[in-house]
């Protein structure tokens, strides 16, 4: 594809759905022309408040009508394999929501089905481009910071506590599998982001809120293949709701330099014997968590522009979605487990 702009079409029009559907108004080379959603009430509200042209109450009806660059699919994962097959057969590059889908023969079916037909597949996860992430790589990547021993990330939110747990999206109450695959992936996908591939894993799950039907506490160790170490210690029953930004605080050290994360998203910056700093870097409050939404679009944008290889192409973030399977299995077993073969 070369600079025009490029047409796009939304699957889903659920609660995230508006945060992308919000940051495609402000990309110049995107217009979205079309929604589709099982619920075509719901669909037509959403056209309506993001002053999209076309509401329709299924997504093959959508993609035959308006033959778009692109489709955004923003549904629930289960129904991840089929649009994406949908959208290949129908020549639509395809951009996904996370978590990709239930079973990791959907996920690689999925790949599958856009390289046959020479469609691209790009994986929407944002965590990665929230700016204090992206500022957290520039520094390693500094001579100053020495070579990174150690991650960890505490993850605190409240909004799966009490007798209603997650109201903004309730669904997640039925989802078999759910701390790991819906939010703890966000932080393996960026554990690889900042220190590389993951060689082991070595996960214990519990379940504390008995109306929901998943895990909603994890405690995950991870060591890598350059020879770090991480820990992801995660629930989101004891933290604030709503959550703040961040969800949560994380550490990382290196042979000179430490980081320190706060759950606003503030970096803290100690060169070992002089006295913490704060990091100044760009950051804004629109948009979603620092309008990391808008920044992995914009990225997506520019990658179906030039044919360059996405940070998440989906045969790339299958790294990461073995990652969570390999939780799981480790918490099934009790065993450690290697992600390297």
């Amino acid at each position: 594809m070369n600079s025009r702009e490029l047409k796009g079409v939304i699957a889903g029009a659920g609660f995230f759905a508006g945060f992308q559907a919000e940051a495609w108004k402000r990309i110049p080379q995107v217009q979205i022309v079309a929604v589709a959603d099982p619920v075509e009430e719901k669909a037509r509200e959403f056209a309506d408040r993001w002053q999209i042209a076309a509401a329709y109450s299924d997504a093959e009806s959508m993609l035959q009508r308006e033959r778009p660059d692109f489709v955004d699919i923003a549904t629930r994962p289960d129904t991840h394999l089929p649009l994406v097959e949908l959208a290949a057969r129908s020549g639509a590059q395809v951009i996904c929501q996370k978590p990709m889908a239930l079973s990791w023969q959907e996920c690689l079916a999925m790949v599958e089905a856009c390289r046959q037909t020479g469609v691209r597949l790009l994986i929407h996860e944002n965590w990665r481009w929230q700016p204090w992430y992206r500022e957290i790589k520039r520094l390693l990547e500094e001579e100053l910071f020495g070579r990174l021993f150690h991650l960890s990330f505490q993850m605190r939110t409240g909004d799966g506590r009490g007798p209603e747990p997650y109201s903004v999206q309730p669904y997640f109450r039925q989802m078999e599998r759910f701390l790991l695959q819906e939010t703890v992936v966000h932080f393996l996908d960026t554990f690889r982001f900042l220190a590389g591939e993951i060689e082991t894993v070595f996960c214990q799950t519990q379940h504390l809120n008995p109306l929901i039907r998943g895990e909603d506490c994890v405690l995950v160790q991870i060591s890598f293949n350059s020879g770090a170490h991480g820990l992801i210690d995660a629930n989101r029953i004891s933290g604030p709701n709503p959550p703040e930004v961040a969800f949560g605080t994380f550490t990382l050290e290196g042979e000179h330099v430490a980081i320190r994360m706060t759950p606003r998203g503030d970096l803290w910056v100690t060169e070992y014997g002089k006295p913490e700093r704060l990091q100044e870097f760009p950051r804004t409050d629109q948009g979603y968590k620092g309008d990391s939404v808008k920044a992995v679009q914009e990225h997506f944008v520019s990658c179906l522009q030039t044919g360059q290889m996405s940070e998440t192409e989906g045969v790339e973030y299958l790294k990461t979605v073995a990652a969570v399977f390999a939780c799981y299995q480790s918490a099934e077993t009790g065993n450690m487990i290697s992600l390297n073969g």
